[in-house]
């Protein structure tokens, strides 16, 4: 069943970009596990679902054009399954699938916030969501839409931190934005070191070289190789969103 053509929707106006404003197009990786709430709960957990679609909106009026890749691990994680025993690319394909429920879960809160939001997924599934199409999905970034992109790469052996590293690459956006459950990245584990210090810089080949363990180092090495810049930052306090596209210098950034 096709989808109507994007011609005979509604015309949405974009806002104007705010005065200050430093990065016009971004690409905001989530996990799945910030959806499942406190202590990367099972589900999708309604009041985290609201406050971040509410925060989208907020930074969207800013004029900044918004792709989003969210993760599936609040429901089933595919290396999870494979180290359970299950075929690695027939648990890989489930995680996908966990993305785009995250993906539609979220689409209807940013349009319960008034903003008009496209999912387009790797896998066609075109009876609830577009295909992936990059010219599409810029055009929709450049109408103001906000584009979730689900199911990953639609390849097995490949994590939503790539999926999110390639179509940030994709759409030209302007930075990476990895959204995580800790500051930034440390010099060492904060969990185990109290006294471990926020770096506010790191490069590309010093991340691979130390594993950090907030991305994984095929994500990083097509940043590196491409020249993006990546963005490291806490999700859960209320505005860094909108701080980080302003040009405010929180969390950690990963570039040369």
């Amino acid at each position: 069943m096709p989808l109507i053509s994007d011609e005979r929707e509604e015309p949405t106006i974009p806002p104007k970009p705010a005065d200050g404003l430093v990065l016009r197009r971004v690409l905001l990786k989530l996990s799945g596990e910030a959806l499942g709430g406190r202590d990367g709960g099972i589900g999708i957990d309604r009041d985290v679902l609201q406050a971040t679609a509410l925060e989208l909106a907020e930074v969207r009026s800013l004029g900044v054009q918004i792709g989003i890749v969210v993760g599936g691990g609040n429901i089933f994680r595919g290396l999870k399954g494979a180290s359970q025993g299950m075929d690695r690319t027939q648990a890989d394909h489930m995680g996908m699938l966990a993305t785009v429920i995250n993906s539609l879960a979220l689409q209807d809160a940013l349009e319960k916030a008034g903003v008009p939001t496209r999912v387009q997924t790797a896998i066609e599934i075109r009876q609830v969501a577009e295909p992936y199409i990059r010219r599409r999905a810029i055009r929709h970034l450049e109408r103001g839409r906000v584009v979730i992109f689900g199911a990953g790469t639609g390849n097995p052996y490949f994590s939503t931190d790539t999926a999110a590293a390639l179509r940030a690459m994709e759409i030209h956006a302007d930075c990476l934005c990895k959204a995580t459950k800790v500051d930034g990245i440390f010099d060492r584990d904060p969990a185990r070191y109290p006294d471990a210090k926020l770096l506010s810089q790191m490069s590309y080949d010093r991340f691979l070289a130390d594993r950090i363990g907030v991305m994984d180092a095929t994500a990083i090495s097509l940043c590196r190789d491409n020249h993006l810049k990546i963005r490291v930052f806490r999700m859960s306090e209320y505005g860094n969103i909108r701080r980080v596209v302003m040009g405010d210098t929180i969390g950690t950034v990963v570039e040369e």
